[in-house]
């Protein structure tokens, strides 16, 4: 079932069990217009309401997205699959029906032809037969039958009007319609009978069938007045009436019996209906009325029945018969209320006009008076028990009591107390308080209904939900329970008489709902009724109220709940920098981290396998060995970590951090890699993860707004289920270790119990019962059955669950339970309280506690503990120890004896801002906002030596220069001097109010101290006589940096207004000095992040970001510099220029906020602010590195030389691809197109007269004697040609190298070595730019060839039958330039031409898209699985070298690096190859080839080749490489070369093409052979043995190919084209039998009539004839200085015509001889000339024009022939022009900007072959006078055909292409005699 909504789902559900079986959402928007399950119910298709009309196939039982596709512009009325063709559906629609396919993940439409057979028209309903027959409905009452995709016949009349239904069953097909009639019809849709509803005596006129359903001898029919009826064939009169409600309009009024078990019910419909029974559900009776019904109530003493209308008039009648008894109107507008009085006198009537008017009921309801004094239509009214009362409300809310029978206003409150109300539905009053929300005032609940016995009342609202309340409720926002059902509005609601059931009913869903009442003494005996399931936000399920006996918040979770982790810029919206110097050559590595994020997560602390510890702190993942006291990072996160969780194994781990769309790391604890990256549902940021029992699945919580929890199978990094968990906070989610399909979240005032439904989880809420409150839960497990779970609350009790009952709570803390661990017989809590507390299995005692003290600190332990009993946040168990991490960021093993050993200490949550390292000791201290001074040791032992509690907390920290004072600002405006070691007081000063910022001692004896405050000021002191001694003003904004001159008497200042300011000590004066002389001045620190030095460190956005803080090496070479975005960045010093060079670790979340050098900078130390971690990082020189790889992002390195230049790579990488049908004329072709244009009458449009002559022929036909027979079909024989000028890797052997694969134009071509027969895939509707064979042996002779396209796809598909596997739609804008198969052969990896370079990986045979990321912002040119490997790949470009993994769904890249050797720059890569090891070769543009291990560079074969190394080849069986490049050939070198497995050694072919350079563009390797494809566009297969070469196939190298001409007696013909050479083909033998170059450009080419002679006329104008036998040149001429376009010996060869673009034709006469003097040409032709024709006798030219003119000139005078009638009774030699009445119909509606650019009429002259620009070739018959002629299209080239002839005999079609370089022959298929 699939619904309405912004984010509508699809439920697959039970009908047996009403449970959920799947959920498919967030693919839709609007709602879900229709659905259908394929045949063995595995698939469902759904359509949207969207404006696309979206269609989506869904694996259903996984909710997974198979392929989706927009539908239609318009509305899809039905979707059917084809029950007998697999993957195939039919939809249809307004104006439309439309076939589908389904191969990949592609749906591919065709759009039904209604031809001549039918109209277009709107198509309701549909079903399909066999043999591809499908039977549709339309809005006539037609019946249309497809076969395909072709209307072929209509059943007309089937149905009077619309057709609203179809349905198939065994025996036949159902269709009801409009008409109100059913009809049934057998298998082959011959009608078998009629059944009319409306003729039944159920029946009604206006009776419309909306659905029906044939199953056996029953029918179900729908109708439009919710009816369903059920007819059984036999007593077809009979129909049986199952279900009814009421129909259009709205669905107001509602009035229960007051003695009896009946409800009435009227509507907007004008029926009432009249009376439901409550008990056996069935209608008793029903009348219509002439008015809409809006209200409705029944008489005390059950007799009479009042109605109001919405006219203002209200009837009354009589319930037993339904007579009237009196119909009054003294209203105009409608009534919305009555109510008769308890004692039965009076009825009191409530309209919109305001007022209450009263009626006697026993006067014949007589009006007896009117309450008046509401401003707003009456809403609601009661009487009082004695009926002396009534009280009213009306629209504005207002309440309003009146005295009875004197209708008098009360405005005296007294004596309202104590009436006693006969019902109560009143919305507004005291005791209706509750039902309204704490905060708003809206008005949208419509109904109420107390029922004073079980102190209980209903409401009914605009939202579509009735809610239990207690009555009374006095206080605003009470407690509810809520059910659902009701669509949108609920009108009105009622208990019955015994208070058993309540009715409620639906405005705009017409229904009527009846539900049974639960008294609360039952509910204990009714456990059994589970609690309602819902997929609705089920965040409203409980409300708030005032009297909220949920206990106060724990400050702590209270400050948890508090923690935002958005950003304001996230690290995904960096921009990617290139920056101009060198980064510094040294580099650091993290070493140490102090710090353990415990503020604010829980259970993220665990024992690995090994027995090491894993936790995080920042957005660094800590394995810590606690005997070695080491630790290991997993760096793969770039913000803070939220989260961590072990698997079941204890050897992997999941870690979710905050980001945009945040992602969650499943890495290995042993060798720190990740597995995989899941991203892309949780947006800021995952704050909860759990692995399943088996360890295969992955639950996660978001900290969206919603806490979206997901379900992953996290090593396919596949999303299997979503759903929103709670608005409040989620703080922990746990998988059923027994059933992985179950999983429990608890958080703020939630608890809930999921089980996953296909996309979707169904929750259910924790049903407390009358036991306790709903209360905050801080953490859960599951105990030893999967019903059983335990929760921790915040109130320190532990919950015991059994299925989703709380059975009962023990108490275990003091203070919120924050973990629990669950053992093998028992659990461990931890709490506030600080104890750890060990039960047994069923928590009924505790065995053991242990405080977490300072007393209980095992001798030896290292570090302090900062206070008794700290907050526990996390336990683990494992290895004989218990492990607590503490709210205080310290990690403690406690052993099971007692003792406490401290591993990890950090600060608190806060702050840290602090940071000093002393001048000669290898310590540091830090200073934080927790008011912790602390001190640390850098050395081995890594602890924590002091700690102090301060009285405030502080931003900043000193040593003095001997190391024996330590100076601390405090946030208060006061600083202090402490002991170093003791950190005792030594003196304290307050001289100012806001934060000390920065503190300093002056160099030297540090006689001054230097104060720098957040209020502008800078104070200095005298250390020793403790005086202040100078105040620096004269800064405009807070001082954020301070440094000493190494004299100790300049201080250089930095502010918050970024400005840069000097003083001199002690007084503090302002000093102004020169940029110049800054530089040259001795500092004695540099902390300064502003001046001319330090320009460099800047980012691009510097508002956002600032540089927080600096620190310069003591050799004053290298720059440590600290950001808002958590990077800590090196620098060359000083760094000059905007934006310089760096490199930049990720360790820190968000800032880091101070940065310092030891004082003999072995260790840089960084502190993180509000991430609280201290970090120590190594700092390794240059040269001196360990070969272990950095884990630094170089910024890129972009250097200006990338290898050099090459025109071949130039221009593969500016190619602007065209797509075909985008294109655009060719010709400069200008004026009006032809169909375009208007004729002139001619003068002989008389009748013809029947003794007249016949017209003569318009063409010499040659096949004389022979009956004539048209060409009713073109195939495909041949194609000369092979895109090798722009694409690369593309030809490859099959079938051990019996067949050779390649392509150009739009085609794949097989061609087999052995008979040179070519087989051809012809499924791409535009150019293939790249070409890949399946390797894996399960997979032979599989290729994947990729496309130019706006929306291209790939296509997968078998060599050897053509078969189309799988297509699949990229989102690659443009083309896709490379594709590779994974080594299993199952996945498929493709680059895209977009902007991005996108990178895609599929499983190309479910078509599904695994994978996809951003490349690289130039040309990547190839990207290569490596041969051995599902995961890796290596991809190659301008600039660009990249190496991947695919983890789970995500692309991680490395780029490769460089600095390994001595002034390596990145160049230009163009190809790639691989060797053992990891070893990857890429080939460069300036003929090296790089050799990288891993990713690191480790030596370059220098001049592999001379020219770019465009190709190369791994061979799989031995290793071996083959690399194809830019060469000329010379004794010792060849563009081809054959190397050993680590590219040492290398034997070189030479190719004997003739070629001055050879630019090879494939190769690849098979048994003996190696097969190449050079720019030339030849395929060689060269031996390895004996180095010799065989030219397979030849082509035009460029284009276009202008000039075809086809022998006149045999199957020979010649092109010419731009490349400058003229080509000779032998269609039979399938080959290029000679080629002449001439050295210039060739435009067209001719043989003369007896194919003795050949003519060729070039682009410079000259033009040539050669003899054929000899290939000797018989004379030569150039008259012309621009480009020949034509050129035609004449049918008896005396003369030859030479048109050119100089607007002119020449003729020559050829019988003077070679010297070809022209005789005369032709004048006033308008433009230049595009096609030439002789009439048969030689007396007349043709000739077309690029102005869209056609004229005919006499021959050898050169005058224009005017006269039309003479024009027409010429016979022509030939036809090749594509103007002329007589092939007006060749143009083609689209041709706005593109041309027809040939023609060629048939030697028969009954046929016509035309070439376009569109690529396409068409066949006509001719002549074709009537525009938009018929005709057969043949796909194929790329845009632009050049020319198309005809052979003799009409036995090809030889056409050639502009853009392709091909030629391709079609053999003609002849019409049977």
């Amino acid at each position: 079932t699939g619904q309405v909504g912004k984010e509508p789902y699809i439920c697959v559900w039970d009908s047996y069990t009403v449970q959920t079986v799947s959920v498919l959402k967030d693919v839709h928007t609007h709602g879900i217009a229709c659905l259908a399950f394929d045949l063995d119910g595995q698939r469902l298709v759904s359509v949207g309401l969207d404006s696309k009309n979206t269609v989506c196939v869904w694996d259903w039982r996984k909710g997974k997205l198979l392929s989706m596709a927009p539908g239609h512009t318009d509305r899809i009325f039905d979707i059917s699959w084809d029950l007998y063709q697999p993957n195939k559906l039919v939809s249809c629609g307004v104006k439309h029906i439309k076939f589908w396919s389904l191969c990949g993940n592609s749906l591919t439409p065709k759009r039904g032809v209604f031809g001549k057979t039918g109209d277009l028209q709107t198509i309701l309903c549909l079903a399909c037969a066999r043999d591809e027959v499908t039977y549709s409905g339309a809005l006539n009452g037609d019946i249309y039958v497809w076969k395909g995709i072709n209307l072929v016949r209509t059943i007309q009349g089937a149905h009077a009007a619309g057709i609203f239904s179809m349905n198939a069953c065994e025996e036949g097909f159902a269709t009801g319609g409009r008409d109100g009639c059913v009809r049934l019809w057998d298998l082959n849709f011959k009608p078998i009978t009629v059944i009319d509803l409306r003729e039944t005596d159920q029946g009604y006129k206006g009776l419309s069938v909306r659905s029906v359903c044939w199953r056996g001898d029953h029918i179900l029919v729908g109708t439009q007045d919710s009816e369903i009826f059920e007819i059984v064939v036999h007593e077809r009169n009979k129909p049986f009436l199952i279900m009814q409600g009421h129909c259009e309009g709205e669905l107001w009024a509602l009035a229960v019996h007051p003695t009896k078990p009946l409800a009435m019910t009227g509507s907007d419909d004008r029926s009432v209906r009249l009376i439901w029974s409550l008990i056996d559900h069935a209608l008793i009776a029903r009348c219509n009325m002439e008015e809409p019904i809006r209200c409705a109530a029944v008489s005390t003493d059950g007799i009479h029945l009042a109605l109001g209308m919405k006219d203002g008039s209200f009837t009354v009648l009589r319930v037993r018969d339904m007579t009237e008894v009196v119909h009054i109107k003294d209203r105009k507008e409608a009534i919305h209320e009555l109510k008769y009085s308890p004692d039965g006198n009076f009825l009191a009537v409530g309209s919109n006009d305001s007022s209450v008017d009263i009626y006697g009921v026993v006067q014949r309801y007589k009006k007896v008076g009117e309450c008046v004094g509401s401003l707003s239509f009456i809403t609601h009214m009661d009487w009082s028990s004695d009926s002396k009362y009534i009280q009213t409300n009306d629209g504005n809310g207002k309440r309003l009591f009146y005295r009875m029978p004197s209708k008098i206003l009360i405005t005296n409150k007294e004596e309202l107390k104590g009436i006693q109300w006969a019902s109560w539905t009143c919305v507004s009053g005291v005791e209706v308080n509750g039902i309204w929300p704490k905060y708003s005032d809206i008005n949208d609940i419509n109904s109420v209904d107390a029922n004073f016995i079980g102190q209980v009342m209903v409401t009914a609202d605009d939202y579509g939900i009735v809610k239990l309340f207690r009555y009374p409720c006095l206080r605003k926002g009470a407690k509810f329970k809520k059910y659902l059902g009701h669509s949108a509005h609920v009108t009105n609601v009622r208990w019955s008489h015994d208070h058993q059931w309540v009715v409620s009913i639906g405005g705009a869903d017409h229904s009527v709902f009846q539900w049974k009442f639960v008294p609360d003494r039952k509910l204990k005996d009714s456990l059994h009724i589970a609690p309602q399931e819902s997929l609705v936000d089920s965040n409203s399920d409980e409300s708030d109220s005032d009297q909220s006996d949920v206990p106060e918040l724990d400050s702590e979770i209270e400050q948890e709940t508090q923690i935002t982790y958005r950003r304001q810029v996230y690290k995904e919206d960096l921009p990617q920098l290139k920056e101009r110097e060198r980064a510094p050559g040294n580099s650091i590595r993290l070493h140490f981290v102090h710090g353990y994020r415990g503020y604010d997560c829980r259970s993220n602390l665990f024992y690995t396998q090994t027995g090491e510890i894993v936790y995080h702190v920042a957005a660094v993942g800590v394995v810590y060995n606690r005997q070695q006291n080491t630790q290991r990072f997993y760096l793969g996160h770039d913000d803070d970590i939220l989260c961590l969780a072990i698997h079941p194994l204890k050897d992997y781990v999941a870690t979710g951090q905050v980001g945009r769309d945040s992602s969650i790391h499943i890495w290995d604890t042993e060798t720190i890699k990740p597995l995989s990256v899941l991203k892309g549902y949780h947006q800021y940021g995952v704050c909860a993860v759990d692995f399943s029992a088996d360890g295969k699945r992955l639950a996660s919580v978001g900290i969206d707004d919603n806490h979206t929890i997901v379900l992953w199978d996290w090593k396919k990094g596949e999303k299997l289920s979503a759903v929103r968990g709670s608005k409040d906070k989620i703080f922990v989610v746990k998988i059923n270790p027994y059933m992985p399909e179950k999983l429990i979240t608890v958080g703020i005032k939630h608890l809930k119990f999921w089980r996953r439904a296909g996309g979707g989880l169904i929750g259910r809420k924790g049903c407390i019962g009358a036991m306790g409150r709903a209360d905050t839960m801080m953490c859960a497990v599951y105990g030893w059955t999967e019903e059983m779970a335990f929760s921790g609350t915040s109130t320190g009790d532990v919950c015991i669950w059994r299925d989703v009952f709380l059975i009962k709570t023990v108490k275990a803390h003091d203070g919120p339970v924050f973990s629990m661990h669950a053992l093998e017989k028992g659990f461990v809590t931890g709490g506030k309280d600080g104890v750890v507390a060990l039960w047994d299995d069923t928590f009924e005692r505790c065995l053991k506690t242990y405080a977490i003290k300072r007393a209980a600190l095992a001798p030896g332990s290292k570090g302090l503990l900062l206070e008794d009993n700290p907050s526990i946040r996390a336990i683990s168990l494992g290895h004989g120890h218990i492990l607590v991490g503490t709210k205080n960021g310290e990690i403690l093993e406690v052993d099971k004896s007692g003792p406490v050993t401290l591993l990890v200490q950090g600060h608190m949550e806060g702050e840290v801002w602090g940071l000093a390292t002393h001048p000669h000791l290898p310590i540091c201290a830090t200073v934080s906002d927790d008011k912790t001074l602390r001190i640390w040791d850098l050395s081995p032992s890594h602890c924590m030596l002091a700690v102090r509690k301060l009285k405030k907390g502080g931003r900043c920290c000193c040593f003095s220069p001997d190391g024996k004072a330590l100076a601390v600002g405090l946030n208060d405006g006061s600083f202090l001097i402490v002991n170093a070691d003791t950190l005792e007081d030594l003196v304290s000063f307050q001289h100012r109010k806001d934060v000390i910022s920065e503190i300093r001692f002056s160099p030297g004896a540090g006689k001054y101290l230097a104060v720098a405050s957040c209020d502008n000021f800078v104070d200095i002191y005298n250390v020793m006589s403790s005086k202040r001694v100078g105040i620096c003003k004269g800064a405009s904004s807070y001082i954020t940096h301070l440094d000493w001159d190494v004299r100790g008497k300049l201080l250089q200042v930095n502010t918050g207004a970024k400005e840069q300011l000097f003083f001199e000590a002690p007084r503090g004066k302002k000093q102004t000095i020169p940029t110049l002389e800054v530089e040259k001045i001795g500092w004695a620190s540099w902390t300064s992040v502003l001046g001319s030095c330090c320009e460099g460190i800047w980012p691009i956005i510097g508002e956002v970001t600032d540089v927080t803080a600096s620190c310069l090496t003591s050799d004053s070479k290298v720059l440590a510099t600290g950001d808002d975005f958590g990077f800590v960045k090196l620098f060359r010093y000083p760094a000059k220029g905007k934006f310089g060079k760096f490199k930049r670790y990720v360790a820190h979340s968000t800032h880091v906020t101070n940065v310092r050098w030891t004082y003999d900078d072995s260790l840089l130390v960084t502190v993180g602010g509000a991430d609280t971690s201290l970090m120590l990082w190594t700092y390794e020189m240059e040269g001196h590195r360990d070969s272990r790889q950095c884990d630094s992002e170089e910024s890129d390195l972009d250097s200006e030389e990338d290898g050099g230049y090459d025109s071949d790579v130039t221009r593969e990488n500016e190619i602007n691809y065209t797509i075909k049908a985008l294109s655009t004329n060719i010709r400069p072709m200008f004026g009006i197109k032809p169909h375009l244009q208007q004729k002139e009458p001619t003068l002989d449009e008389r009748p013809p007269v029947s003794r007249a002559l016949p017209q003569p022929e318009k063409l010499q036909t040659n096949n004389v004697g022979k009956k004539k027979r048209p060409i009713e079909d073109l195939i495909l024989e041949l194609v000369f040609g092979y895109r090798g000028k722009d694409c690369r890797n593309n030809v490859h052997y099959l079938n051990d190298g019996a067949d050779v694969i390649y392509h150009t134009a739009s085609i794949g071509i097989l061609y087999n070595v052995a008979t040179g027969s070519q087989s051809f895939y012809q499924e791409h509707n535009d150019d293939i730019l790249c070409l890949t064979v399946n390797q894996h042996p399960k997979f032979t002779n599989i290729v994947a060839t990729g496309q130019v396209a706006t929306a291209p796809s790939i296509h997968v598909w078998d060599a050897m039958n053509k078969q189309t596997l799988s297509v699949l739609r990229c989102y690659h804008s443009k083309g896709v330039c490379s594709v590779s198969f994974s080594a299993t052969g199952k996945l498929l990896l493709s680059v895209g031409l977009d902007p991005e370079h996108t990178i895609t990986i599929w499983k190309w045979q479910e078509g599904a898209k695994i994978a996809s990321r951003a490349g690289h912002n130039q040309r990547i040119f190839v990207a290569e699985f490596r041969p051995d490997s599902d995961t890796q790949f290596v991809s190659v470009g301008v600039k660009h070298v990249r190496f991947w993994t695919l983890a789970g769904r995500a692309l991680l890249s490395k780029k490769g690096l460089l600095s390994s050797i001595e002034d390596a720059r990145m160049q230009t890569m163009l190809s790639v190859a691989f060797g053992a090891n990891n070893l990857t070769f890429t080939g460069t543009i300036s003929g090296d080839v790089c050799v990288w291990k891993d990713h690191v560079l480790i030596r370059i074969v220098a001049k592999a080749h001379n020219g770019p190394v465009f190709t190369m080849y791994t061979t799989l069986r031995d290793g071996l490489i083959v690399t194809g490049g830019k060469e000329r050939p010379s004794k010792e070198g060849g563009a081809v070369k054959l190397w050993d497995q680590e590219l040492k050694r290398c034997r070189a072919f030479r190719l004997e093409t003739g070629q001055i350079t050879d630019c090879v563009r494939s190769v690849c390797r098979g048994k003996g052979k190696i097969l190449v494809g050079t720019r030339n566009a030849e395929i060689i297969e060269v031996g390895e043995k004996n180095a010799a070469c065989n030219i397979l196939i030849n082509g035009h190298m460029d284009g276009p190919i202008w000039g075809l001409a086809t022998h006149p007696s045999r199957d020979f013909f010649l092109s010419a084209a731009e490349d400058g050479t003229v080509r000779l083909w032998d269609i039979a033998e399938k080959k290029m039998l000679n080629k002449v170059s001439l050295g210039h450009a060739a435009r067209t080419v001719c043989y003369s009539p007896e194919g003795d002679m050949v003519a060729i006329g070039m682009k410079n104008g000259e033009f040539i004839i050669l003899l054929v036998t000899s290939l000797k040149i018989w004379g030569k001429k150039r008259d012309r200085r621009s480009a020949i376009q034509d050129i035609r010996f004449s049918p008896d060869s005396r003369y030859l015509a030479v048109g050119s673009s100089e607007n002119a034709v020449d003729f020559y006469d050829l019988t003077l001889g070679p010297t070809l003097n022209r005789v005369s040409y032709c004048k006033d032709i308008p433009s230049f000339v595009i096609q030439m024709d002789f009439s048969a006798d030689s007396c007349y030219l043709q000739v077309s024009t690029g102005s869209y003119k056609r004229q005919v000139y006499e021959v050898p005078s050169g005058k224009q022939l005017v006269d039309q009638a003479v024009i027409d009774k010429i016979t022509w030699a030939t036809w090749t022009s594509v103007l002329g009445d007589e092939v007006i119909g060749i143009w083609s509606r689209h041709a706005e900007k593109a041309d027809v650019n040939c023609a060629c009429v048939s030697h028969s002259g009954i046929n016509l072959v035309t070439g376009d620009d569109f690529g396409m070739v068409k066949l006509f018959d001719f002549p074709c006078p009537e525009k938009f002629a018929k005709h057969k299209r043949f796909l194929g080239h790329s845009a632009h055909l050049t020319n198309i002839r005809f052979t003799s005999g009409d036995r090809y079609v030889v056409s050639a292409g502009g853009d392709d370089c091909s030629l391709f022959i079609w053999k003609c298929v002849h019409m049977p005699h």
